[in-house]
């Protein structure tokens, strides 16, 4: 494993929260960030302040997209394999080609349950908003950056997810019936482990480990704010436990699992469920086809 001055981190969701709190303990440590965001403005003063905060030592490129619309994760994936015009860079030094390695990705952007009384919400391609945010657009990301990964390895994926899960529900994948958007997020997290599982396995033999985390419950973030409840941790106590999952070294090679914080802990039983993520998948990747050439029509059998 490469010290962390010698390696590159992508974060998603790194202007605010969690994501933000990792992106500055990485920069001070003097790792190279890739931080996404969808506010170009926020993106920008991110930029400037990682960049003083690691000294100089490292590098910090940005890239936009909302992960709502699966055709700006596309582009943004285009944009790191590829070196992509940089329309959706903000600050200077934000483009300029691909990037050379990933050594570390951290899914980690995502939306709650939603201010009390919002109803079900939909993504830029018609989705059910959490499952296209929360899962959706990080499966599509990590899948298009698969062959960076491995030409990385030893490589890191880093899933952020919850404690709060629910098994999903083949019969009406989009919560059409009965919605409600504590449950939606719970479904939409525990899609991500059952990703994360089935990475693990397909990523084993290539260097490249996959593991997902609770990292604290109740954080003070504006996720939990716009809950109106009362935090019952840190973002600096969630950041501990997921740092831990970037970058100790005592967790080489160490993939496939879940972790409440800091400890090992069992997922919802539907995440062991090989024929469930299975589904997933088959569903996930038609998702993903459907979204990036809309009119074309969906296969039988």
């Amino acid at each position: 494993m490469r010290e962390l001055s010698d390696q590159v981190i992508a974060i998603t969701g790194a202007t605010s929260g969690l994501g933000r709190y990792l992106a500055g303990e990485l920069a001070a440590a003097g790792a190279s960030l890739v931080v996404h965001g969808r506010d170009p403005a926020r993106l920008h003063q991110l930029q400037r302040e990682l960049t003083e905060s690691g000294g100089g030592r490292a590098q910090v490129r940005t890239v936009l997209a909302d992960l709502a619309d699966l055709q700006q994760v596309d582009r943004l994936a285009d944009e790191l394999l590829e070196g992509a015009g940089g329309d959706g860079a903000a600050g200077d030094g934000a483009a300029g080609g691909p990037v050379e390695r990933i050594d570390v990705l951290v899914n980690n952007a995502g939306i709650g349950f939603g201010a009390p009384g919002t109803g079900r919400e939909t993504s830029a391609q018609g989705l059910e908003l959490r499952f296209a945010v929360n899962y959706l657009a990080g499966y599509h990301l990590t899948r298009r950056l698969i062959p960076l990964l491995v030409a990385s390895a030893p490589a890191r994926v880093v899933n952020v997810s919850s404690i709060g899960q629910e098994p999903l529900d083949p019969e009406d994948p989009q919560f059409e019936r009965g919605y409600s958007g504590r449950a939606a997020y719970r479904r939409s997290k525990l899609a991500q482990i059952m990703f994360t599982f089935d990475l693990a396995d397909e990523l084993a033999a290539a260097g490249v480990t996959a593991n997902a985390l609770h990292p604290a419950t109740f954080m003070d973030t504006a996720m939990v704010r716009e809950l109106g409840g009362t935090p019952l941790s840190t973002v600096e106590e969630g950041g501990a436990a997921t740092l831990r999952l970037i970058a100790s070294r005592e967790l080489e090679g160490v993939t496939g699992h879940y972790f409440d914080g800091n400890r090992e802990a069992q997922a919802n039983a539907q995440a062991y469920d090989a024929e469930a993520r299975a589904w997933l998948r088959q569903l996930s990747d038609q998702l993903v086809r459907d979204a990036l050439v809309p009119d074309r029509p969906s296969p039988t059998g």
